[in-house]
């Protein structure tokens, strides 16, 4: 099916056609929301969350970018938005205890560190870099994030995050340097 048709049935409430989204779809939402948050069950939860907006904004979607663009773009604001949510539990304890959190982790640094990618010797390699990936700036890890694991172009990128090429090639670049330099001390002090 045609992207234009699939969205139209879309925005009739088609659910073949939403199923049919979903079936195209849910893979490349599920890498996208493991490359912010590496924990298999939190991204599972997200890729469920990234389809229901999908279904409620439908209405909404104005065909000026790809279909393919906004599902990226609502994924990555989902695992933005739960990253963003447990810094704020997490930096506010009295907050926590309010709402009964009092035993929260932090997912990324967390002995619940898992990521399907990732053979068990090497979680613990991938967990250092998982922490320093999610210490960078917000924009600098989703760019990172959609170039490095994603495998998307610097184009594509462009029209997720609504900034043009030469910001994508900058925040790529700077991210790098900042990783570079976060592992460098890290492996250094290690020893």
């Amino acid at each position: 099916m045609e992207e234009r048709d699939l969205i139209a049935k879309l925005k009739t409430g088609d659910q073949e056609a939403f199923k049919l989204l979903v079936t195209q779809y849910q893979n490349i939402v599920l890498n996208t929301c493991l490359g912010f948050v590496p924990n298999l069950h939190d991204a599972e939860d997200l890729v469920q969350e990234v389809f229901i907006e999908v279904f409620r904004s439908i209405n909404k979607f104005k065909a000026g970018s790809k279909l393919s663009t906004w599902v990226y773009r609502i994924a990555v604001n989902k695992s933005l938005e739960l990253i963003r949510s447990r810094k704020r539990a997490k930096r506010n304890p009295f907050f926590k205890s309010l709402i009964g959190l009092e035993d929260y982790q932090d997912t990324i640094g967390s002995e619940t560190f898992y990521h399907p990618g990732f053979e068990l010797e090497n979680q613990e390699r991938a967990k250092v870099l998982y922490n320093a990936i999610d210490s960078l700036a917000e924009n600098q890890r989703t760019a990172f994030t959609l170039h490095k694991m994603e495998g998307l172009s610097y184009q594509e990128i462009s029209g997720i995050m609504e900034v043009s090429l030469s910001s994508v090639e900058s925040l790529i670049f700077r991210a790098r340097r900042n990783l570079k330099k976060k592992l460098e001390n890290f492996y250094k002090n290690d020893r």
